[in-house]
């Protein structure tokens, strides 16, 4: 009888930004109830496109599920953002994440974005 390797557990990835009042609020949520992640500065350590396109392919909304098109950020653009190719997309968005909403949590084919608490209790059963 061959035998199955286990299934290894998704990583729980923590996109936040400390002065966000929703990623506060999420890391409180995942902190108090003991999921283990890993946090990443959005800023400082931001998705790199291959993660994006990741995303993206578990949006159910598209951009509007992650482009935070209501920021100054997004506002101040000069860029039509349906005319860019999705690659341009990509890179534009790695360049540039404070154009993305916070916090983002990606866990194997789940995303979060935003404090999402019913989202978060999914989660919660899954981890």
């Amino acid at each position: 009888m061959k035998r199955l390797a286990p299934r290894r557990k998704a990583k729980v990835i923590f996109y936040t930004y400390p002065s966000c009042t929703s990623c506060r609020k999420t890391k409180e949520w995942l902190n108090r109830h003991g999921i283990p992640y890993e946090e990443r500065h959005i800023f400082r350590d931001p998705p790199s496109p291959e993660e994006l396109k990741e995303m993206f392919r578990l949006t159910t909304e598209g951009t509007d599920e992650l482009l935070s098109k209501r920021s100054q950020a997004f506002k101040s653009l000069d860029i039509d953002i349906e005319n860019l190719r999705f690659t341009e997309l990509l890179e534009l968005l790695h360049r540039e994440p404070r154009l993305l909403r916070r916090p983002i949590i990606t866990y194997g084919d789940h995303l979060i974005v935003g404090y999402d608490r019913e989202a978060l209790e999914v989660l919660l059963a899954l981890a």
